[in-house]
């Protein structure tokens, strides 16, 4: 007897330790089965990439059995370096982070297969509510780490609107988490800064959004999805639905309206109020940042590497198809 009882205490210990976490285990696989979840580094957590949150509040990519979880990863180079560790499975940040890497001879480099933002997100932010860009001349203005491309881009639209940077006094000093404090202290004349600072301030009465640098600035691939060369081989089938949330998220964005849109994805947002997010929304759609799908083109990719490389940022070729990826293909 004290056998028979004896095996029943061990066949149920037996149970208990091995059978039901077995049991657990395969329960949560059914319950999964159709979610996989990537880990995505945004640079920043910005109005600048509402198609991606519109994408992830409309459930797009859980329609896709994607399941999206963001870790703010502040700096481009912190991005790179996040991905290629593993620590996430995706990049969302400048493609010239991508394009640092390879050159940098990595084996397992980083690979564009999506665009998201085909132009800076800046705005200017001045004293005065009058603007010309002629009016910079002799003033200062915070742009942010020098070669960063928020700086970059200001450059190439001083270049293009025929004014020299040396007749202006750029401030490069100041932290780009730090200039909307910067010039609320009293520095600087001009501040560049991306939403929601800019709208912020402007209802704050502290400066005047005047100009968008994107818009005279030369159209790239600013902001893109990139990952791991054997991840995106490894993963084709999980980077193509990932693209088709995005250009979902990116048609959804290009036809409703921007108050529609800020119920959208006013979670992302909780500090903002939705009628203030409606309007930096509609300041971006009126600077024209997004793209209408996901591809990047060649023309795009070259000015990036031309801009980089006039800067002397980098001194050797760099091929498209080395870098961008066009998974659809």
């Amino acid at each position: 007897m004290k056998k028979n009882v004896l095996c029943f205490i061990i066949t149920t210990i037996i149970v208990i330790i091995i059978i039901f976490p077995i049991a657990a285990f395969i329960n949560n696989l059914r319950l999964n089965k159709n979610t996989n979840k990537i880990k995505v580094a945004e640079v920043t957590h910005s109005i600048f990439y509402t198609p991606f949150y519109v994408a992830i509040e409309c459930g797009y990519f859980k329609d896709e059995g994607i399941d999206i979880e963001l870790i703010l990863t502040s700096g481009s180079d912190n991005v790179a370096a996040s991905v290629l560790s593993n620590d996430t499975h995706i990049g969302l940040a400048g493609p010239e982070s991508a394009i640092f890497v390879y050159l940098g001879g990595e084996r397992d480099y980083l690979q564009v297969f999506s665009g998201l933002t085909k132009r800076d997100g800046q705005f200017i932010v001045s004293r005065n509510k009058k603007f010309k860009w002629e009016d910079l001349t002799n003033k200062e203005i915070l742009t942010g780490r020098n070669n960063g491309m928020p700086y970059l881009s200001f450059i190439k639209a001083l270049e293009n609107e025929n004014i020299n940077k040396k007749d202006l006094n750029i401030n490069t000093s100041v932290e780009f988490a730090e200039l909307a404090g910067s010039f609320i202290g009293g520095n600087g004349d001009y501040v560049n800064l991306f939403e929601p600072l800019a709208t912020k301030l402007e209802k704050e009465g502290k400066g005047f959004v005047v100009s968008s640098v994107g818009l005279y600035s030369d159209e790239i691939p600013y902001t893109a999805f990139y990952a791991r060369k054997s991840y995106i081989k490894e993963n084709k089938e999980m980077i193509k639905k990932f693209i088709r949330a995005i250009e979902r998220g990116m048609k959804y964005t290009k036809y409703n309206k921007s108050d529609i849109i800020a119920h959208k994805i006013r979670n992302q947002f909780p500090d903002t109020d939705t009628p203030l997010l409606s309007e930096m929304i509609e300041r971006y759609k009126n600077a024209d940042v997004w793209l209408d799908n996901s591809k990047i083109f060649e023309s795009s990719f070259n000015k990036l590497t031309k801009i980089l490389y006039d800067n002397k940022l980098i001194n050797n070729d760099v091929y498209y198809s080395d870098l961008v990826i066009s998974i659809n293909d």
